[in-house]
């Protein structure tokens, strides 16, 4: 069998986006408590996304979107990580949230604080298993505004951050204009 570098590379990079997935759901949370949701987006999904990403920046007159969809079209698969609407049931003992309690912050469509620390971590604990298996890897919100857009992590996510991978000569994602 002989297998080309490619198809190797490809390969690696989905390899280490189902990696990544595991990482992001095996990170720390905030009481225990887990909220993250995880998907792999590839091909035609990759392309719908670049395209949504396109639409934003000219929507909203925010060209960084339309320069990270030239990315996520360089990319070999795009991890998504995000998280739900919930709260931890710390109430008044807490106010990280700037609200009064829990029910607070669930009547008005507000976030828990505690969970984008959740997906900093996850986020942080994905990138780093990339580039632990040597695959360019950058985050980017831009991608999780498309992908909610989009509904690639169900009605329920929230918060949702896309990490681009890639396996080239130069990584795609850096010296950017």
């Amino acid at each position: 069998m002989l297998i080309m570098g490619i198809e190797a590379e490809e390969k690696a990079i989905l390899q280490a986006a189902e990696k990544m997935c595991a990482a992001a759901r095996t990170a720390p949370k905030t009481r225990g408590i887990d909220h993250l949701l995880t998907g792999i987006v590839t091909d035609e999904e990759k392309n719908k996304l670049a395209e949504e990403m396109e639409n934003i920046g000219k929507e909203y007159e925010m060209p960084f979107f339309e320069r990270d969809a030239k990315c996520i079209r360089a990319a070999g698969a795009v991890v998504l990580l995000g998280t739900r609407l919930s709260v931890r049931g710390l109430n008044e003992v807490c106010g990280y949230c700037n609200f009064k309690n829990c029910q607070e912050v669930l009547s008005n469509g507000a976030l828990c604080a505690y969970d984008p620390m959740d997906l900093g971590i996850a986020a942080g604990s994905a990138a780093s298993l990339a580039a632990d298996s040597r695959i360019d890897n950058r985050i980017m919100f831009s991608v999780g505004k498309a992908a909610m857009n989009l509904r690639f992590l169900g009605g329920t996510a929230r918060q949702v951050i896309g990490i681009a991978l890639a396996v080239k000569g130069k990584s795609p994602f850096f010296d950017r204009k």
